[in-house]
């Protein structure tokens, strides 16, 4: 390699933003809508982390209020005005539909067990759709962003191929630039990618822990009251 080569290549600027602002607009929409789905995949992440705390904080100071043996209506009582948290919504579904079932002269409306568990089943869904809010959007992001990058390199490559053959000249410093842009997108792509699908393993893997908590609440909760129905 010549002197007058290595001095070209030296001068070239390899920095992100350099890069950035040389890439075709083609590749800066690619670069730009990686970047964007990677700051939007760290906001669902950092949301879910701190919603999922929040539920499970929640479910644990509920079941100790439900089993410290205070009457199931005092308890309802107190918390049916404004229920908070997932627990004490499915809670209240139950004992509220265990109450409309009840006829004014005290006996129970026929089919009584399976309105509870429905209504019961029915709130579990949606704290399903709450806890699971995002969570689309970061598979989305994991199976997409890497073949968005690849597009994007594909295409740095052929623009880079077309400067080569206008300038009928292969030369490090004409070369190294091209290159360097069309990589630049697949790394991006990679960088969007890899924390979205591991974020969405284990946030997938934490609601269907918290949810099968209240799926277990839900039948403990079901079998006290059928014991209810038969007494």
């Amino acid at each position: 390699m010549d002197t007058q080569t290595l001095a070209a290549a030296q001068e070239i600027d390899f920095s992100l933003l350099a890069l950035f602002m040389k890439a075709t607009l083609t590749n800066k929409l690619v670069l730009m809508t990686l970047i964007g789905m990677s700051f939007w995949s760290w906001s669902i992440i950092v949301q879910r982390q701190l919603t999922f705390r929040k539920a499970r904080t929640e479910s644990e100071e509920f079941d100790r209020a439900f089993w410290s043996g205070e009457p199931l209506d005092e308890l309802f009582e107190t918390i049916a005005p404004d229920p908070q948290g997932a627990s004490q919504r499915i809670f209240a579904a139950g004992m509220l539909e265990w109450r409309r079932s009840h006829r004014q002269d005290g006996g129970l409306i026929a089919g009584a067990q399976a309105r509870i568990d429905r209504a019961m089943d029915v709130a579990i869904a949606r704290e399903a759709e709450v806890l699971n809010k995002g969570l689309g959007f970061l598979a989305t992001t994991g199976s997409t962003a890497p073949f968005i990058g690849l597009f994007g390199t594909v295409w740095g490559i052929k623009h880079s191929f077309e400067q080569i053959a206008i300038s009928q000249n292969t030369n490090l410093a004409v070369v190294a630039p091209g290159i360097a842009e069309a990589l630049l997108a697949t790394a991006i792509g990679l960088v969007a990618a890899i924390p979205a699908v591991v974020a969405y393993n284990k946030l997938n893997t934490d609601s269907e822990r918290i949810l099968g908590g209240y799926e277990s609440f839900a039948d403990e909760f079901a079998t006290i009251l059928s014991r209810q129905l038969d007494a």
